[in-house]
């Protein structure tokens, strides 16, 4: 299913529901839909948001598995548009409690839960579009929370940063069918890890670990994470974020720097970023996506 393309979207009638999840990006958003004279009504999951939402705007927490409840709320308020955004772990099944009308849902839920991130997420988007909500990615209402092309500071990467960029593009773009992961460390041409289930921050957690024991002999200073969606996700879903705590990780990792794709990324906390990355040393970049024939960079 082909997501609608990345820009400013017009206001529908209602107000914008967002699901929210863990990360300051709920707060970007709502903050954007309301200079743009929206009115909104989060949605933040229980174990998940930040406690803080409840206090600022109009709000009902939902508890995963509360499908039932949260169409009864949503279609009361009159909302038709919906984000869903921030920071949410994969609960198991048995950590699922559903209720009646989620009960009945279950055979659908269950064929597209055994799937990788992007079937169950491609499967969720249907299912908000077949009850009639018109589902957004939020950088479709929060344009500015996406990387611009170019270096984030002041700091830019040297060609060899540049050659590892490259090669762990062509990683990414060729492990993106298998559903693994977003991310990839590269070192002086080398592959050091890549994103699986655990997540950026432990992959560098990982790599940091791998370097303190000697497993590693590049120079401290010197490596990239680079992230970069998959060509078959729904951009409206998961698309790659950084922020502060990805600056935290990379210096940890001794890495040089950080390197994802310009208007296909997420970036939470801009400012704090850029004054994060500058006070260690290591660049942030807005990079080209990769053709995906001839692995140069796209327009």
């Amino acid at each position: 299913m082909s997501a609608p393309a990345p820009s400013a979207v017009t206001a529908s009638e209602g107000p914008l529901a967002i699901i929210c999840g863990g990360g300051s990006m709920p707060e970007a958003v709502a903050q954007a839909a309301l200079r743009d004279g929206r009115e909104v009504l989060l949605f933040p999951i229980a174990g998940s948001a930040d406690p803080a939402l409840a206090a600022k705007y109009p709000h009902h927490w939902i508890k995963i598995g509360q499908a039932g409840r949260w169409l009864r709320l949503v279609r009361a308020a009159g909302c038709r548009d919906v984000v869903w955004i921030g920071a949410l772990v994969r609960p198991s099944i048995r950590e699922i409690r559903p209720d009646f009308y989620a009960l009945r849902m279950m055979p659908r839920l269950l064929q597209v839960y055994w799937g990788g991130d992007d079937l169950l997420l491609t499967g969720l988007a249907k299912m908000f579009e077949e009850h009639g909500f018109r589902l957004l990615g939020a950088h479709q209402v929060a344009p500015e929370i996406l990387a611009p092309e170019g270096a984030l500071g002041a700091r830019q990467p040297t060609e060899d940063d540049r050659e590892d960029i490259t090669r762990a593009l062509e990683l990414l773009r060729a492990t993106g069918p298998f559903d693994i992961g977003q991310a990839v460390v590269v070192a002086g041409h080398r592959v050091l890890a890549i994103e699986a289930a655990e997540g950026t921050d432990r992959m560098l957690e990982h790599v940091a670990h791998l370097r303190a024991d000697g497993r590693i002999r590049t120079a401290v200073g010197s490596g990239v994470l680079v992230k970069a969606p998959k060509a078959s996700q729904d951009h409206r879903f998961d698309l790659p974020t950084i922020g502060p705590r990805t600056i935290d990780g990379i210096v940890r990792a001794g890495l040089g720097g950080l390197a994802v794709v310009a208007g296909s990324t997420i970036v939470a906390e801009p400012e704090r970023l850029i004054a994060a990355a500058e006070k260690a040393g290591v660049f942030v970049v807005g990079v080209r996506a990769l053709d995906p024939v001839s692995a140069e960079p796209t327009a």
